[in-house]
């Protein structure tokens, strides 16, 4: 009988193992497999449509409008070459990017306390001011932009009223200059920062900042090192659309700009309308495109929930 049940034992043994090791195939049987490629596109027809009005109204434009920088007068980079070599076009590049970089700073500066108060006040009069900053964004762009030509100029309200004041004694030069053009392009861009940064504001919990006033932290403490870095992604999206916005903008600077302060989009019209100069008028587009898109790929990479910023942290 012992010889017997210590017989038997091995067997069970083997019998175990044998059972662990057909099911190991089938754990490995059951794990997901990773979706074939035509699983992949499977309904990408769908697509189709779409694909082909992008194709057709944006794809095929852009792509002949970079062929025209390269291809007239002549074929090469010429006019690339001539855009940076040539003092005149290279200071039209230093102006839109300098009234951008302004633009963007004052739009910040104003915005966010602007953003702060919808944000603090009652939700009633939070709703009023926000109501009041999109009538201003719904107006007309030509409209607003000849109310500050008035405003501004020589026989203004703004010079009248400094002048009564006594704080000047002769009119401000504030239009066909770059002071115009920064003060009517921030006023138009201000909307543009207090909507993400405010919708920012009021997803921030205050419990946060009440920890950290618990904590010890004084109120600029508070303010420098737990709100302002919650405020980064409005900031960073708010800023960008407003840079990226005022590079390619004409309107404002043609009527309150002057020739000395010409920037990209107005040096394109007049190549293209005043001297029929294509191919340089479409090397300009084209570095707008580009700086564009080099700006949005940057911002893509610094929000971690961006698919490129989450791939880079893999």
């Amino acid at each position: 009988m012992k010889m017997a049940a210590t017989a038997s034992r091995p067997s069970t043994a083997t019998g175990s193992a044998s059972g662990a090791a057909g099911s190991a195939p089938g754990k490995a049987s059951a794990m997901p497999q990773p979706p074939t490629l035509k699983q992949r596109w499977r309904g990408a027809g769908n697509l189709t449509p779409a694909l082909l009005f992008l194709g057709l109204f944006f794809l095929a434009p852009l792509i002949g409008l970079l062929l025209r920088g390269v291809l007239e007068p002549v074929p090469g980079l010429g006019n690339y070459e001539q855009l940076f070599a040539n003092s005149a076009y290279a200071r039209v590049l230093l102006n839109t990017f300098s009234v951008a970089g302004l633009v963007t700073l004052f739009s910040l500066l104003l915005g966010f306390p602007l953003a702060w108060a919808i944000t603090l006040v009652p939700r009633g009069w939070g709703r009023w001011i926000l109501n009041i900053v999109l009538l201003s964004m719904w107006t007309s762009l030509l409209a607003r932009t000849y109310s500050w030509l008035v405003l501004l100029q020589a026989s203004g309200v703004i010079n009248k009223a400094l002048m009564a004041l006594g704080i000047i004694d002769q009119p401000l030069e504030m239009v066909h200059n770059l002071t115009g053009v920064v003060i009517g392009m921030s006023y138009i861009m201000i909307p543009f920062i207090v909507l993400p940064l405010q919708a920012t504001m009021q997803a921030i919990d205050p419990m946060i900042l009440q920890a950290g006033s618990i904590c010890g932290a004084s109120p600029w403490t508070n303010f420098f090192r737990v709100f302002l870095p919650l405020c980064r992604p409005g900031l960073a999206s708010g800023g960008l659309m407003v840079f990226v916005m005022s590079l390619g903008y004409y309107v404002t600077p043609a009527l309150l700009g002057g020739a000395q302060n010409m920037m990209l989009p107005e040096f394109i019209i007049q190549q293209v309308q005043s001297f029929l100069n294509w191919g340089l008028a479409s090397a300009g587009a084209a570095l707008l495109i580009v700086i564009t898109l080099v700006l949005f790929y940057f911002y893509l990479k610094l929000q971690p929930e961006s698919p490129v910023g989450a791939s880079n942290a893999r």
